[in-house]
């Protein structure tokens, strides 16, 4: 299957999602999706039919909710510095990196469509955060990452710890990591020191409850 270009992307997300505002950061605006938008009810067969992976990039999940909150709300723990949003999705947390004052901002998601989406969305809060879709787990975190800020990462046990010990490598090249986590199954507490918590709005539709206890740890 040809992959889609990246004009093919970007219409793809418009037409099948929306502007809003997440609950919990109504100072930002994203195309997601939701109950009246066409991908909201795909299965996972139609997705693979038409070639999309699971679109993660279109939800403002309620660990990237909490994560962008907090830095909203202490823009000095970027303000100027470089940062890494680690598995962006839909790029919420690298433009509240950026609207917060940071200096360089790279959104990383080995997914393509996440950075059609944070493009559409950097363009939507007037920032520009620059995106890989490389795996940032094959090499150390860059050398310039001052700070890096991951949400939602431990819905896997593999990947979870394999996440869990990069960020442990990058912080003890003297990198401050932040992470976001509403109490996933694999996500270790061990060791994290708890900054907020949250009661972030969501959806039956993508977690077991309609509002989530989400928080904000540190690698100390």
């Amino acid at each position: 299957m040809i992959a889609p270009t990246l004009e093919a992307r970007r219409a793809f997300i418009l037409e099948n999602t929306r502007p809003q505002r997440p609950p919990h950061t109504p100072e930002l605006t994203l195309h997601l999706a939701d109950e009246i938008t066409p991908i909201w009810r795909m299965t996972e067969e139609a997705l693979a039919e038409i070639g999309l992976p699971p679109p993660f990039w279109a939800f403002a999940w309620a660990g990237g909710q909490a994560l962008s909150r907090y830095v909203l709300d202490n823009p000095g723990l970027v303000a100027g510095k470089g940062v890494v949003d680690f598995a962006s999705g839909s790029g919420i947390v690298a433009i509240a990196a950026l609207k917060a004052g940071a200096g360089r901002v790279l959104a990383a998601d080995i997914d393509t469509f996440c950075g059609a989406a944070l493009a559409v969305n950097s363009e939507a809060n007037d920032v520009a955060p620059e995106f890989t879709d490389a795996d940032l787990l094959e090499a150390p975190a860059p050398a310039w990452a001052e700070v890096i800020l991951a949400g939602d990462i431990c819905y896997e046990k593999p990947l979870a710890a394999r996440v869990m010990a990069w960020l442990g490598e990058a912080r003890d090249r003297g990198a401050a990591v932040l992470i976001g986590d509403p109490g996933r199954s694999y996500f270790p507490r061990e060791g994290l020191v708890k900054l907020a918590e949250y009661q972030v709005p969501t959806t039956r539709e993508l977690e077991d409850m309609e509002v989530k206890r989400t928080a904000v740890w540190a690698l100390p």
